[in-house]
């Protein structure tokens, strides 16, 4: 028996081991690519039901250098997928909206942001998931920019090549209410 908690205790430090190896690697990726990126969302306090949720996405490059960071998969270029942990009560809902399937990115898919500048955008979050129900909403952004570089020059980069930077942006609440 002893044996066997010995290869148990093995294998969770193993799997420990793993998940900090992966989250090392994306702090690695970003900091290779020298991007430092903030991230924050604002959703009003309490929304009808039937009225649209206007969510607020701000990028704010805490960079020393101008960065330029592709749009895609981010509320500055719309709603195009899942990109939102959203739940009701505890319970997450299905993504309903639109799905973009791409090629690679032009230059216009990508935003110049100088040193302490922000990019901003307003989505509205129930055109994509099912918010009509009163109750506490929790909405979290998914992702990650799918690429960001200091170098002009790279933009736009094919999709192999791209370098992600993970954001971490806090969760926002909103209360929908009975019209």
């Amino acid at each position: 028996m002893a044996g066997r908690s010995s290869w148990l205790l093995w294998l969770l430090l193993a799997g420990t081991a793993c998940v900090s190896q992966r989250e090392q690697q994306k702090e690695t990726e970003a900091q290779a690519v020298g991007v430092a990126l903030e991230c924050a969302l604002s959703v009003p306090q309490r929304v009808r039901v039937g009225e649209p949720v206007p969510l607020q996405f701000r990028l704010t490059n805490r960079t020393a250098q101008p960065v330029f960071v592709l749009t895609w998969r981010t509320p500055l270029e719309g709603l195009r997928g899942n990109d939102f942990r959203i739940t009701r009560d505890g319970e997450e809902l299905r993504y309903q909206g639109p799905m973009a399937k791409r090629g690679d990115p032009a230059a216009e898919d990508y935003v110049k942001l100088a040193p302490g500048e922000s990019a901003e955008a307003e989505v509205d979050v129930s055109l994509g998931y099912a918010l009509d129900t009163p109750g506490r909403y929790r909405i979290a952004f998914r992702g990650a920019v799918m690429d960001a570089t200091l170098v002009q020059a790279e933009v736009p980069r094919p999709l192999a090549q791209h370098r992600a930077v993970p954001l971490q942006c806090p969760e926002v609440e909103t209360e929908r209410v009975a019209p």
